[in-house]
């Protein structure tokens, strides 16, 4: 609004003195001379787009100050809370268009406001090549390119939140790094292929008044490969793709892996000993973390409405802690032992709209595993010769979702949402000899800017 005013001053300014230039500069060459000034920077506010959204919600679990995956852990005490899940204003600026029609800049910031604080979502420059625009460079804080449920945006997505493998291994989605691109211009005719890869710190994305700078020189790569295609109509999409993840992080204390004591009770085995701590960072170990990832989406619509189906597997090696797999975004677990476990996951969706109607449906299921080589109540199960008992962090977990959504105008959406979460049981564990009370109701009001 100031530049407007500025501008517009300036133009009245320009016009008031054309008596006084007449011996210099006609009339009409000033007056065409300050719209070319004022049409460059309208030219310059069109390429600059601000949006956002904001998610309010109430929630009721079932039991007080459960653990949660819906928005984090209820506090001692509650189970019932308010929430601004999230409030993100996003800025992104793409540059003039080059004589064959694409932009070779952009730049992308977005935050995220909330009761919890602000943090940064994303900041990164994005530069295609100027010839063919099949290659461009993102380096800065953005999105993990592996599979669909990570990229996918929290404003679309059907279910309140990404399912809990995502959250353990991808923590916050985002990541700093630098990733190539190569993908045909929306002419081409292989711009339905895209091929991502990237080294990233592996330390993820920041939390409120959380430094998730780099600790260690190791880099971890990102690799992903996917399809979409639709039909001449365009009433039938279909897209997948496959990921790839290699890296890990400096450790400086004792690691363990599973292994096998003399009476066949599977369990934690040290598998090296650091002895000199303060020694020079050349004679640390790495941890070794590598996932394998697949995931499709098929799309229709019917007269019955739109119907998607969508799901993603993932299986690797993670490294954790001995209470905790989650990734690391700090600096701690090169402080703490680390116990190096195989898992696998998945996501299911069935998404319906309810014939042409604002209404919709959603059923979505996901499992984590986060240490397959235990099931059942092998697990936490005393050990010999040395060995660590497993425990329950080792258990399975698997949720079944309900849904339904009302979108009540082009920018404002009402969902209601129940998890309905079935943990692993066993009987050497005390609190997991039954399936424990976690479920969550999950009612949002979301609307985007």
């Amino acid at each position: 609004m100031k530049r407007s005013i500025t501008l517009l001053l300036g133009l009245l300014l320009g016009i008031g003195s054309l008596s006084a230039q007449e011996t210099e500069l006609n009339p009409l060459d000033t007056l065409t001379s300050h719209v070319a000034g004022i049409r460059q920077e309208l030219d310059v506010l069109k390429r600059l787009k601000l949006s956002g959204y904001v998610q309010a919600q109430f929630q009721v679990a079932d039991s007080a100050g459960e653990s949660s995956f819906e928005g984090g852990n209820f506090p001692s005490g509650v189970d019932k809370r308010f929430q601004i899940r999230r409030g993100r204003i996003k800025a992104q600026y793409d540059g003039v268009p080059n004589d064959k029609g694409w932009s070779t800049t952009q730049v992308v910031i977005q935050f995220d406001l909330s009761e919890r604080g602000l943090r940064l979502m994303d900041g990164y420059i994005k530069i295609t090549d100027p010839y063919t625009g099949w290659f461009s460079l993102t380096t800065g804080l953005q999105n993990r390119p592996f599979g669909y449920e990570v990229i996918y945006s929290s404003s679309l997505r059907e279910s309140p939140e990404r399912g809990r493998m995502s959250q353990l291994i991808f923590p916050n989605e985002r990541d700093l790094g630098a990733m190539l691109t190569i993908q045909g211009p929306k002419l081409s005719n292989w711009n339905w292929l895209k091929l991502e890869a990237g080294l990233f710190n592996g330390t993820g994305a920041p939390n409120p008044n959380l430094d998730v700078t780099d600790f260690d020189k190791k880099k971890d790569f990102i690799g992903h490969i996917t399809f979409a295609r639709t039909n001449t109509a365009e009433t039938f999409k279909y897209s997948g793709g496959i990921s790839y993840y290699n890296g890990g992080y400096r450790i400086d204390t004792l690691m363990y892996a599973m292994s096998t004591d003399s009476l066949g009770v599977k369990g934690f085995r040290q598998s090296n000993a650091m002895t000199d701590i303060p020694t020079a960072l050349v004679n640390r170990d790495f941890t070794h973390r590598e996932y394998y990832g697949a995931d499709l989406q098929l799309s229709l619509d019917w007269k019955a409405g739109i119907t998607v189906l969508r799901g993603e597997y993932i299986q690797g090696d993670q490294p954790g802690l001995g209470s905790d797999t989650k990734s690391p975004n700090t600096n701690s677990p090169v402080l703490k032992p680390i116990y190096n476990r195989a898992f696998n996951g998945a996501y299911f969706y069935l998404c319906q709209g309810i014939g042409h109607t604002p209404f919709s449906a959603v059923i979505k299921y996901d499992w984590y595993d986060p240490n397959t080589d235990v099931k059942g109540d092998e697990i936490g199960k005393a050990t010999a010769n040395g060995l660590k008992a497993t425990n329950a962090t080792d258990l399975r977990f698997d949720t079944w979702g309900f849904g339904a959504a009302w979108r009540m105008d082009a920018n404002t959406r009402i969902s209601a949402y129940f998890d309905l979460v079935k943990n692993e049981t066993s009987k050497n564990l005390n609190l997991y000899t039954v399936d424990q009370h976690d479920n969550v109701f999950t009612l949002r009001v979301q609307t985007r800017l």
